[in-house]
């Protein structure tokens, strides 16, 4: 069977404490998550202190980084490649709007960050603003997150279920092999209207995972 995945994106959040400090109020034993998949993705300086700690902790939580570098490792300052994030992570966001919008990634770098990310092994979440935008051949994830709907917009506009249901049927009618996710303020009061939908394989949490008794409440909500 197919798991649920939630997938919390903290994007630029937390110092190290922080984020120590979030997994101590996160841990839990009553967490039932036989048919769900937890991923974090925290920024880059994170990666390596909180693998060290789900490990030491027991968690039943698995790490993706939020970008990755369309290019090998070499002379490209700033960037981390494919090989520095498998060293720590399983996941990698690609295509999400506000990269689309800050940093106007265009369609060819996208694919080449999904073709560096497959290279090492990773798989990408692929971001798309509706459904009828371009994915590269190959992706397993999709995210469906309509811009206007994204927690930091300045009046976002949460999608009904329904509404991103048709979306998202929409997209696997086209890419049968792919699991399809929702994101778009998502929270503990409405992940289950999005979840309890059949063409709904997961949701993506921004502002509402940087609580941790919030996101806890989300996963138990489920």
């Amino acid at each position: 069977m197919t798991k649920l995945l939630i997938v919390a994106n903290w994007k630029s959040n937390k110092t190290t404490e922080e984020a120590l400090q979030w997994l101590e109020s996160f841990k839990t034993s009553d967490l039932n998550l036989e048919n769900k998949e937890i991923i974090i993705c925290p920024s880059f300086t994170l990666l390596g202190v909180l693998k060290d700690k789900i490990r030491e902790m027991g968690l039943p939580i698995k790490l993706g980084a939020q970008d990755i570098s369309p290019f090998e490792q070499g002379a490209h300052t700033g960037d981390v490649n494919g090989r520095q994030i498998k060293e720590f992570a399983d996941y990698v966001l690609v295509g999400h709007s506000e990269r689309r919008s800050k940093y106007s990634e265009s369609d060819e770098i996208l694919l080449r960050k999904v073709e560096m990310a497959k290279r090492y092994g990773l798989d990408s979440l692929f971001f798309v603003p509706n459904e009828t935008s371009s994915i590269p051949e190959g992706v397993k994830m999709i995210v469906y997150e309509p811009p206007s709907a994204i927690s930091t917009s300045p009046n976002p506009i949460v999608e009904s279920p329904q509404e991103a249901e048709r979306a998202i049927r929409a997209i696997k009618e086209k890419y049968t092999s792919s699991q399809v996710l929702y994101g778009g303020s998502v929270d503990s009061s409405n992940a289950h209207s999005f979840l309890e939908k059949e063409d709904v394989g997961g949701v993506v949490v921004g502002h509402a995972s940087l609580d941790p008794l919030e996101f806890l409440r989300l996963i138990q909500n489920a």
